[in-house]
């Protein structure tokens, strides 16, 4: 069956994961691995086992020698980590040593890891948080690899490409992003991808326009196909007119000039234009991503995701192993905070070695602090960890998911204990360190006023909040249009919080996605909001923002949005107000 006609001016609309327009011809690289699924006699067994560990030799051998030519590149060498943690994932015993129990089921080595691969995906599909759940495209890229080898499908040669022009595949490996030359390449489009996974933040950090998770457009272009991407809004246009081109043309040297002016606020404060000072921080996994943060001149980290210590493994972390980590990123924050989040999971979906069963509706169960409060060991190893970091820089505790007062006090217990215990052993931390809790859940929000009264910050969850708030599961293609962070309920909802914070003399911090989104900057800082975390690339637009904003104005505009019933009117005044005060930003005001 021949590939659907394409006709002028076809527009797709997929995740925008980095901003820019580009303009140019499609190179498509889709070759993908056939999986033979026939069976294998008793006598094959064994070499196929050798053929998949040989396979897993390779794959590293590969590995290792990108990771050398990168290592080469500035640019690029905040970013080793990533080929490091695929590296990581061909040593997994899980995966080793269930794709050898798969072939001894009689299955050849690339059906057997197909079969492993789909279970890691099962395990990181259960997953709440959308960062942690795009974690399984790493998993992806490492199996793809596995499986190219596997098949005898050579390595595509991203790097070799000659001309100008925009790679199309079904998905893009990081290893495979790192080896774009941005002086051929001018962007990528896939079928699968998220905003969070790495190769998207690779795509930010090498400045390349990117689109993914746009499903089938490997099966509607072909090699030289004319195209426009725009990553700023996730618009695919495949074989622009004329005028579509001049009108894209002028939005591209539109974005380049507000992109150059950014550089000019790298180092200026985030200080409003009736001077209230608000801090723009990080959000972070990994000690390495904080090179990304000092680029775009982070002021420390709002959201330290520690869950990454966890992910994947057949026991968990050492305390020793987390306080290193903990340490390794304090080392570059200097004075500036580090907020760390303790354990957000839930269940065996991480640590197969507590065996907890499977549950029937896990974004309402055992997981974030109900989890910790149950496995209390586990959590008192954590907490000795962070204790033992706050002696090396500024360290804030963070614990997720609270519903109410007693969890809290429960945490503060135990935190005592660890404390106590730490004391007697004359183990130096900081006696005065900072306790906060995510405010993510309805019961948090109603109870705001209490709950400030126990700890030193709140931290709200925008995520978690709109989908609880809103009874939307986002994932759920039946009613993820439901998820509105302009809903009218969540706009009272952080305000209630906000209130809540200020009356109590504590600072509120906003970690969710909305605090990256610079269109809704004006808003969030009227609504009481002093620390913004985000992805580190989304810093530098969001403090142009803030820096040409009042506060006062924007508490009165808030008012505005108060009065609103409906989302999309929140939505509409929202869009109308920032062109007005910033065409220069967001563009004229739209009749």
């Amino acid at each position: 069956m021949g590939k659907t006609k394409i006709t002028e001016d076809t527009y797709l609309v997929g995740i925008g994961v980095s901003p820019g327009i580009s303009i140019g011809e499609i190179s498509l690289v889709d070759q993908r691995p056939f999986i033979d699924e026939a069976l294998i006699g008793q006598d094959e067994i064994d070499t196929e086992i050798l053929r998949f560990h040989q396979a897993v030799d390779l794959a590293k051998k590969q590995l290792q020698k990108i990771k050398q030519t990168v290592s080469r590149q500035p640019h690029l060498r905040e970013h080793l980590y990533i080929l490091d943690t695929h590296i990581l994932i061909l040593d997994d015993d899980m995966l080793i040593q269930n794709t050898e129990e798969a072939i001894r089921q009689q299955l050849n080595a690339e059906s057997a890891l197909t079969k492993v691969l789909d279970q890691f995906r099962a395990l990181f599909d259960d997953i709440e948080d959308e960062y942690l759940r795009e974690r399984r495209s790493d998993v992806d890229a490492v199996g793809e690899r596995l499986l190219r080898i596997l098949t005898g499908v050579s390595e595509r040669s991203i790097g070799k490409i000659g001309s100008k022009s925009l790679v199309v595949a079904h998905d893009l490996s990081p290893a495979e992003t790192m080896q774009m030359d941005r002086s051929k390449i001018l962007g990528f489009i896939t079928d699968k991808g998220g905003r969070t996974s790495h190769t998207a933040i690779l795509a930010r950090s090498l400045d390349l326009p990117a689109v993914v998770g746009l499903e089938s457009v490997t099966a509607l272009v072909d090699d030289g196909m004319p195209v426009i991407i725009d990553g700023s809004t996730g618009v695919v246009i495949l074989r622009p007119s004329e005028d579509t081109f001049k009108e894209y043309l002028k939005r591209k040297q539109h974005y380049e000039y507000l992109e150059h002016e950014l550089e000019c606020y790298r180092d200026l404060p985030t200080i409003t234009t009736d001077n209230v000072k608000i801090c723009l921080r990080a959000n972070l996994e990994i000690s390495s991503e904080f090179q990304l943060a000092l680029k775009h001149a982070a002021e420390g980290v709002g959201l330290y995701r520690t869950e990454f210590l966890f992910l994947g493994r057949n026991e968990p972390p050492c305390e020793e192993e987390q306080f290193q980590a903990y340490c390794e990123i304090l080392k570059q924050t200097g004075e500036e905070p580090v907020t760390i989040r303790t354990l957000d999971i839930g269940g065996d979906k991480f640590v197969s070695e507590l065996n907890l069963k499977d549950e029937a509706n896990p974004a309402m169960g055992l997981r974030g602090i109900r989890f910790s409060l149950r496995e209390e060991q586990l959590f008192k190893v954590q907490l000795r960890a962070i204790l033992r970091a706050s002696a090396c820089g500024r360290v804030r505790i963070l614990f997720p998911m609270i519903s109410g007062v007693a969890e809290v006090r429960a945490c503060k217990q135990i935190l005592t204990e660890v404390q106590t215990q730490l004391d007697r052993e004359g183990v130096k931390y900081d006696p005065d360190i900072s306790i906060g809790i995510m405010i993510e859940t309805p019961s948090a929000v109603i109870i705001a006023h209490l709950l400030a009264q126990e700890v030193d910050f709140f931290s709200i969850g925008t995520n978690d909040l709109i989908q609880y708030t809103l009874a939307v599961d986002r994932g759920n293609e039946f009613v993820a249009y439901l998820y509105d962070p302009l809903h009218p309920a969540i706009i009272r909802a952080l305000k209630a919080v906000c209130d809540a914070a200020n009356e109590a003399g504590i600072p509120v911090c906003i970690c969710g996605e909305m605090a990256g989104e610079p269109l809704y900057a004006m808003a969030l800082a009227g609504l009481g909001i002093h620390e913004f975390s985000m992805n580190p690339a989304c810093i530098p637009r969001v403090k142009r923002v803030l820096r040409k904003i009042s506060k006062t104005e924007a508490e009165l505009f808030v008012e505005k949005l108060l009065a609103l019933p409906v989302s999309k009117d929140v939505a509409n005044t929202i869009d109308r107000e920032m062109r007005a005060r910033l065409p220069e930003i967001f563009g004229q005001p739209l009749i």
